[in-house]
């Protein structure tokens, strides 16, 4: 089965780190007071997006390596001698 649980779990985080991340750059700076001036609303949307993006790159890098061990397993067999079996 093809299934990688990776490539949606990356595209959530990717999704909801990219709308903290932006609500972060366009938020009024005053609402950070209680967090002693930290935008935290940046910081998490840019950790979110960061963990999003690994989970794809590993959920894509899997994809790839699958794809290449596909092709491999199709070779046509051969002997010990070197010649083909057909």
């Amino acid at each position: 089965m093809g299934l990688d649980i990776r490539t949606p779990i990356g595209l959530m985080f990717a999704v909801f780190g990219a709308i903290l991340t932006s609500y972060g750059l366009l938020s009024d700076r005053a609402i950070y007071v209680r967090s002693l001036g930290i935008n935290v609303n940046l910081v998490w949307g840019l950790t979110l997006l960061a963990f999003g993006a690994g989970m794809l790159l590993l959920g894509m890098r899997r994809r790839q390596s699958s794809k290449k061990s596909a092709a491999g397993s199709r070779a046509e067999p051969v002997s010990p001698g070197g010649r083909s079996r057909t």
